[in-house]
């Protein structure tokens, strides 16, 4: 890469504008990216004015699919971001999409999940099933449950080797907490499921599986060259961007320090310090162009 100052990218500064002289839409990971736990970073809202001002796009995504879109907007708004349901992107309804795509007959659902995640579902026009034999489902989907009991974990087991469709909705195996415990995540529930049954999901959404994405890139009515991905992870923000065939912005104010970057057997095309310059950027790519 070009020496770091600021920002790093595999191309020359005149490569590097022509590319991002073609991004419509800017997908944002968000803890790590454009706040800090519960501070939103300095340059986070002249970032998201700087889009709008030059005509591009943007999404919140993440991989905690625990919450549902009111409680996200509302941790937004509580952080100084007026964002829209249209600007939210979760792995809730990334599944929702690739249920409705693939599996259109799909209505009933055996749901290992919050509430919160339950209800997007159930707004969504799906059935979520009972706790019984009865109530059979036609398909499981397991997510980030923290309301997780062993009752439903047990018949979730039942129905997954029953052979009827099961997916995931992340592969995360535990969420990040600054707190003095574990937090189980969807990916070490699979685990238990795994070693119930013998079988795993049949399909796992979420970063940095491309579908992510495409859900994005389908409601948009984009190219994989108009939208760039935006985060502080290699292993799911980047890897999700390479898999998609999108541009992947590396931002250090998060997880990733710049020389694990370097070091990544598929490095991110542009490395930022914060999304302030990656903003800078955009804007001069639409002035030259």
């Amino acid at each position: 890469m070009n020496t770091f100052y600021r920002y790093s990218s595999v191309w020359s500064r005149e490569e590097l504008l022509q590319r991002l002289s073609r991004i419509r839409h800017v997908a944002l990971d968000m803890d790590g990216t454009i706040y800090m736990g519960s501070e939103l970073f300095s340059w986070t809202l002249p970032f998201l004015s700087g889009l709008r001002q030059n005509g591009i796009g943007y999404s919140f995504l993440t991989n905690n699919s625990s919450k549902s879109i009111v409680d996200y907007l509302r941790k937004l708004a509580d952080l100084g971001i007026r964002a829209t349901r249209e600007e939210m992107y979760t792995t809730t309804l990334a599944m929702i999409d690739y249920l409705r795509a693939h599996y259109p007959s799909v209505r009933r659902l055996f749901l290992l999940g919050t509430p919160s995640m339950i209800s997007e579902f159930e707004s969504a026009g799906y059935v979520s099933t009972a706790d019984s034999a009865e109530d059979v489902p036609d398909a499981v989907v397991v997510a980030f449950d923290q309301t997780l009991a062993y009752n439903r974990l047990c018949r979730a087991a039942w129905w997954v080797k029953q052979g009827i469709p099961y997916l995931a909705t992340n592969p995360d195996r535990v969420c990040p907490t600054n707190q003095p415990t574990v937090l189980v995540d969807c990916g070490s529930i699979c685990g238990a499921l795994e070693l119930a049954t013998s079988r795993k999901p049949d399909i796992t959404l979420g970063k940095p599986d491309p579908n992510m994405l495409s859900g994005i890139l389908q409601r948009h009515e984009l190219r994989p060259d108009e939208i760039a991905m935006v985060g502080d992870r290699i292993y799911t923000d980047i890897e999700m961007a390479h898999n998609a065939r999108a541009l992947g912005v590396l931002v250090l104010s998060g997880e990733t320090t710049l020389d694990v970057a370097e070091q990544a057997s598929r490095p991110p095309e542009l490395i930022v310090e914060h999304v302030g310059i990656l903003g800078e950027l955009l804007a001069e790519a639409r002035t030259n162009g």
